[in-house]
């Protein structure tokens, strides 16, 4: 099995930034404990409070088991009102 890429790009809501930075970082912490993860990075843009995850995992299924995960369903309930667009990618490398 080939690894799998995960891009999530985050906007929060105005005045909501910091609330949603904090939510980030505590889901980051926890999946980079998982089996099965990579790397667990975020990042955000220079201008603005755009936040991007970059996500490497073993396989599918670490990925699904990611989100089935309670922190993950924790992190996607606690950020649901305060991001106003959430655009993820699921990819893998081609060579």
């Amino acid at each position: 099995m080939e690894p799998i890429i995960i891009t999530a790009i985050l906007k929060p809501q105005e005045g909501f930034q910091e609330q949603l930075l904090s939510a980030l970082k505590k889901v980051q912490a926890a999946s980079r404990e998982e089996a099965g993860c990579i790397k667990y990075n975020l990042h955000q843009s220079v201008g603005d409070y755009t936040f991007v995850l970059y996500e490497v995992w073993k396989d599918n299924e670490a990925v699904e088991r990611h989100i089935q995960s309670s922190h993950y369903q924790e992190y996607r309930d606690n950020i649901s009102d305060i991001v106003s667009t959430r655009e993820v990618y699921k990819m893998k490398t081609i060579e």
